[in-house]
């Protein structure tokens, strides 16, 4: 069980490594529109936050016109309150400051609510203000950091050409291969030839040499000896004159 645990961890390593490797392979295919995407998000975040805080602007200008209306009401009945008065009529201006009461109580209601809608909007303002200096930011940072990327991605198929560890498709790393191959012939070839002498002895073949050798220098011999004999040998006597 060991043993299979432990190919199974091997290949789930080898797996992951695969697919890591995919994933920076695309990371990097895909870093620069990556990059403008998280931009564009950031935008629509900020299109998000400017829509509510319309809405929370919107909802505080209708409690603020109706906190408004209900302040002018209990004005005017205060008037009219005094209006009666004048006119020595109290139970008008009783009637009147009845009526006050009531705008105010309405005045009492919408202070709480048009409190919270004011910090509400407020603050909506403030992130809206915030996320568009971080939107410039990341603009100018996402510039840097595609020209950064670039400028690394070429620095290192650079120095993997360089040390001929790059891609398949590298020319460096392909020739290198090539080299490779051509050692593997070579070193085979010459495996094959001590094969084809492996039964033969150096100095046998040496010996028989050297007796050819001397074969030839005996046939010399006696070549000389045959022609110096045929120097040495008297000429015939001349025959007897007539006389």
């Amino acid at each position: 069980m060991g043993f299979f645990s432990d190919i199974f961890n091997r290949a789930g390593r080898v797996a992951r490594g695969q697919a890591n490797q995919g994933i920076g392979v695309i990371e990097d295919a895909t870093f620069e529109a990556t990059v403008n995407q998280t931009v564009a998000d950031m935008k629509t975040e900020l299109n998000n936050v400017v829509r509510s805080s319309a809405m929370a602007m919107s909802n505080y200008n209708r409690l603020d016109a109706e906190y408004q209306k209900y302040v002018r009401q209990s004005q005017e009945w205060k008037d009219r309150a005094g209006l009666a008065l004048d006119a020595r009529n109290e139970d008008l201006a009783r009637k009147a400051l009845a009526k006050k009461a009531e705008s105010d109580k309405q005045v009492a209601s919408l202070q709480a609510a048009i409190d919270s809608a004011r910090q509400a909007s407020d603050s909506l303002k403030a992130q809206v203000t915030e996320l568009k200096h971080k939107i410039e930011e990341g603009e100018r940072t996402a510039t840097t950091l595609v020209a950064r990327k670039n400028a690394a991605l070429a620095q290192r198929k650079v120095s993997e050409a360089l040390a001929g560890v790059g891609k398949a498709d590298n020319a460096f790393a392909m020739l290198s291969n090539f080299e490779k191959s051509v050692d593997k012939e070579e070193a085979t070839a010459k495996a094959f030839d001590q094969l084809a002498n492996a039964g033969k002895d150096p100095n046998l073949e040496a010996e028989f040499a050297q007796l050819q050798g001397h074969s030839v220098d005996a046939e010399l011999e006696a070549l000389k000896r045959e022609r110096l004999q045929r120097v040495e040998l008297p000429k015939e006597l001349p025959p007897p004159s007539g006389r």
